[in-house]
């Protein structure tokens, strides 16, 4: 159950991936949030980061109660294990393309994630976890990962919100099939697929659902598979893969566990998570339940 934190809760580490900064607005609600902060007492730190292995060198270094960290989603999870292994808690700025977790933990501004921090309200959340690397939304491969190649640095800047209609539209042009093995909590699959994801949180790829009963505190992972298909066929399911409602259609599989074990054939595949590169099938995906504490919205329903 999400829960207040102590008001002694002052001591605030903001991290900044740069690239997120960009643009007036941005920058004048970030530098908002943080003077406001600073004026109900909190003491304030912001650090802009150079990559994954900067953000986690300065959580490891830093003497805080919360971080707070600006940018996509990829951003974020590469500062998960730090997080874990520091047992801080942390909240998320929204300052990315897609800002996938900030959806699901309720947060849909800057301005709310600031007040948001000033509560005090956190819950625990889970994670999902391939190897060592940890990831808060969600893992794909096939046409979720020719979405990600897809959407460069100069999709994002001359596309804005619509860039992720723009990646997909590119990689349906390319799509390829393959087969997969599947073992779900022991049960197993054979499957023919041309895109495949594995999601812990809610939302993934700008706004779609993962699953329609997916929440990011469930301590379950949430798969679905893609049969392979026109596009015609794809366009017809469009509606339902954005809400999540798997089910309606014979040509989506879709399943649910806390482990979830995949081979492909090819063999090899590139597996993305939160939107960065992170493995190759085979490959084994565990949710790791509650390990994280993240601060949240009063409003929001966990």
């Amino acid at each position: 159950m999400p829960h207040a934190s102590n008001p002694a809760d002052k001591q605030l580490l903001v991290l900044i991936n740069p690239a997120s900064r960009s643009g007036g607005d941005r920058a004048d609600q970030l530098d908002a949030g943080v003077s406001q902060l600073r004026e109900a007492g909190w003491s304030v730190e912001v650090r802009e980061t150079c990559g994954p292995e900067d953000a986690a060198a300065s959580i490891h270094g830093a003497r805080v109660d919360i971080v707070a960290i600006g940018g996509g989603d990829g951003t974020v999870s590469g500062c998960a294990r730090a997080l874990v292994e520091r047992g801080l808690p942390f909240a998320v700025l929204p300052m990315g393309t897609a800002n996938d977790l900030a959806r699901s933990l309720g947060i849909e501004s800057l301005e709310q994630s600031f007040e948001a921090i000033r509560d005090g309200r956190k819950t625990r959340i889970d994670l999902a976890q391939i190897g060592d690397e940890y990831f808060f939304n969600v893992a794909n491969l096939g046409l979720g990962v020719q979405v990600t190649e897809a959407l460069t640095p100069d999709v994002k800047r001359r596309w804005g919100v619509f860039s992720y209609l723009k990646a997909v539209s590119e990689a349906l042009t390319r799509r390829n099939q393959f087969k997969v093995r599947l073992e779900i909590d022991g049960r197993k699959f054979r499957l023919r697929s041309m895109q495949l994801a594995v999601g812990n949180g809610r939302f993934y790829g700008g706004g779609n659902v993962v699953h329609e009963e997916a929440t990011i505190s469930d301590s379950r992972l949430h798969l679905y598979s893609l049969k392979p298909q026109g596009l015609l066929e794809l366009l017809s399911l469009a509606p339902f893969i954005r809400l999540g409602q798997h089910r309606v259609s014979q040509r989506i599989f879709t399943e649910s566990g806390a482990e979830v074990h995949i081979e492909t054939s090819p063999p090899g595949m590139a597996v993305h998570a939160d939107g960065e590169p992170v493995a190759k099938t085979p490959v084994s995906i565990r949710v790791v339940a509650g390990v994280i504490e993240a601060v949240v919205p009063s409003s929001a329903s966990m």
